[in-house]
Order: C-alpha cells, then sequence, then structure tokens
C-alpha cells in the first residue's frame, strides 16, 4: 500500500502543465512501477531487490525538506511514504524467509 502512496505523492508533486514536467514525473514513477507486479505477486527476489528503488526517493524527500520550505509537506510526504514503503519490504522478506532446519554434513577437503 506504501508503494501506491507513493506512486500517487510523486506524480502529484512532479506533474504540471508543461512537458518537461510530464517527462519528469515519468522518470520518477518508472523506478516505482518496475517491481510493482512482482511485489504484488508476492515474488521474494522481487522484494529483495525493490529495496534499492527506495533510496532515490527517500534521499530527495529529505533534501526537499531541508532546502525547499515551500513543497517542505510534500516532501515529508514522500519521505515517509518511502520509509514505509521500505519498512513494508523489509517486513515481508523477514516473514517469509526459510525457516531453517538440519543442514547435510560438508564434505572435509582432502589432507
Amino acid at each position: 500500500m506504501a508503494v501506491l502512496g507513493l506512486l500517487v505523492l510523486v506524480a502529484a508533486l512532479r506533474s504540471g502543465p508543461s512537458p518537461a514536467n510530464l517527462l519528469l514525473a515519468l522518470a520518477w514513477l518508472i523506478p516505482l512501477l518496475l517491481p510493482l507486479h512482482g511485489v504484488l505477486a508476492g515474488s521474494r527476489w522481487t522484494h529483495a531487490w525493490a529495496t534499492l528503488c527506495v533510496a532515490p526517493y527517500l534521499i530527495a524527500g529529505v533534501m526537499e525538506m531541508i532546502a525547499n520550505p515551500t513543497l517542505r509537506t510534500f516532501a515529508a510526504s514522500i519521505t515517509f511514504a518511502s520509509l514505509a514503503w521500505f519498512a513494508a519490504l523489509i517486513r515481508y522478506l523477514r516473514v517469509t524467509r526459510a525457516v531453517p532446519g538440519p543442514r547435510p554434513p560438508v564434505p572435509r577437503a582432502p589432507a
């Protein structure tokens, strides 16, 4: 759910009447849309690499909160949504990890 909220926030922040804003909005949305299918399907592998997609949004949100007082509310929302998305991804990976069982013995190397 956090990724959908982040999608809406980024689209609202970066969309505008000029074509340059539209291209910028698409550039911001593509990294969120790439893992969306696998995340919704429940793929552990996609959840693992989707955590790497969070960093640019977190960095941009913190940077805008500090540097741009007029967009501070939107930037705080993006920061919160990206942290929520990251926490949800990590939580899914922890819940669905394999339970360690007995491991087969490791063969000894010849001396």
